[in-house]
C-alpha cells in the first residue's frame, strides 16, 4: 500500500499516513511554463496498491487535472490498483438537469473522466447526492463523516438538544443524525416564496424555543442559507445554534456572512483546506477526518469490509 497526494490537501494526505504509519509517496506534482500540469512518480510502484489523496476543491479544475494525470502516470508504471481518495468531490451538485434545462450533467462527465483515466475504484466523502455513484463504471466507496461529527456533538453536551434540517431536502440525513443522537427532537426548515416576486420565506417546522440546534448539511458554500436559517432560529426563540457541514466550500462571502452572522459556531472537517480568513475566524471551528479516512483505506487495501464502520 502507497499513498500519493496531488497539491489540493497535502495537510489531509499527511495524516492520513501519519495513521497508517507509511511514508507519503515521492512524487512531483506541478505546472510547466505554459500552465500545462507535470507530474513524476520518483519511486517504484510496479505491483503495488496506490491511493492518491486529491479532493477536487477550488481550483476545482486544476485540481481535476492533477487527479487525472497522476493516475495516467501510476497506471503507467505499472501500479497493481489505483484508488482515486477524493475527500470532497466537485461538481456534485451538477448532476441533473432540472426541468430538462439545456445544461451537462458535469458530475457524470467528471465520473467518467475519472474512470477514463485509469482509476480502479473511488473513495470519496458524503456525496453531494448518494446516486452519483451510480455515474461511474468502477466500484465507490462513500464514507460518511457522521462518526466524526457525532462524537464532537456528544463531547458538548448541549442541554435540549435539537437537530435541525436546513430545507427538505436534508431532511433524510438529519434524521439520520437525530436518531443517532438518542433519537434527539427534529425541525425542518421550509424555505418557500409566498408570491412572485417576493424574497422568500423560512417557515420551521417545530418548537425550537429555548433549544440547543444543530444545522446539519452536507457543505457550506457562500453560506447565505445557512446564515438566514440561524437568524430564523434564533427569531423563534433558539438557545443556541450550531452548524455541522462536513465540506468547507467557503466561497465568496462566507466568512465575512458567518462572522455577522447569529451563528454561535459553525464545526467542518478538513476534507478542504481552511484559506486563511477561515481559519482565522473565531467561529469557524475544523475537525480532522484524517483517521476515518486512514482505516478506510487500510480496510479497502485487506479486502475487508468498509459498511462495518458506519453501523449503529
Amino acid at each position: 500500500m502507497m499513498v500519493f497526494t496531488g497539491n489540493a490537501n497535502p495537510a489531509l494526505a499527511s495524516e492520513i499516513v501519519a495513521h497508517l504509519g507509511l511514508p507519503l509517496g515521492k512524487a512531483v506534482v506541478g505546472q510547466f511554463s505554459d500552465g500545462e500540469v507535470m507530474t513524476e512518480i520518483q519511486e517504484n510502484v510496479r505491483g503495488r496498491d496506490i491511493f492518491i489523496v486529491q479532493p477536487t476543491c477550488a481550483p476545482t479544475n486544476d485540481n481535476l487535472l492533477e487527479l487525472l494525470v497522476m493516475i495516467d502516470a501510476l497506471r503507467w508504471a505499472s501500479a497493481k490498483r489505483i484508488t482515486a481518495v477524493i475527500p470532497y468531490f466537485g461538481y456534485a451538485r451538477q448532476d441533473r438537469r432540472p426541468r430538462s434545462a439545456r445544461v451537462p450533467i458535469t458530475a457524470r462527465l467528471v465520473a467518467k473522466m475519472i474512470g477514463s483515466a485509469g482509476a480502479d475504484r473511488v473513495l470519496t466523502v458524503d456525496l453531494h447526492a448518494d446516486q452519483i455513484q451510480g455515474f461511474f463504471d468502477i466500484p465507490v466507496d462513500n464514507v460518511y463523516a457522521s462518526p466524526i461529527l457525532l462524537g464532537d456533538i456528544w463531547r458538548q453536551k448541549q442541554p435540549k438538544l435539537m437537530v435541525v434540517s436546513p430545507d427538505v431536502g436534508g431532511v433524510v440525513r438529519a434524521r439520520a443524525l437525530a436518531k443517532r443522537l438518542d433519537d434527539a427532537d427534529l425541525a425542518i426548515i421550509d424555505k418557500r416564496r409566498p408570491r412572485a416576486n417576493e424574497a422568500k420565506v423560512m417557515n420551521i417546522i417545530g418548537d425550537v424555543r429555548g433549544r440547543s440546534c444543530v444545522l446539519v448539511d452536507d457543505l457550506v458554500d457562500t453560506a447565505g442559507t445557512l446564515c438566514q436559517a440561524a437568524a430564523a432560529l434564533k427569531e423563534n426563540g433558539a438557545a443556541r445554534v450550531q452548524a455541522y457541514c462536513t465540506h468547507p466550500v467557503l466561497s465568496g462571502p462566507a466568512v465575512e456572512n458567518i462572522s455577522a452572522s447569529a451563528l454561535d459556531e459553525l464545526v467542518v472537517t478538513n476534507t478542504i483546506p481552511l484559506r486563511q480568513e477561515a481559519a482565522d475566524c473565531p467561529k469557524i471551528r475544523q475537525l480532522g477526518i484524517g483517521e476515518l479516512l486512514a482505516e478506510t483505506m487500510r480496510r479497502v487495501s485487506n479486502e475487508e469490509s468498509v459498511s462495518s464502520l458506519f453501523v449503529d
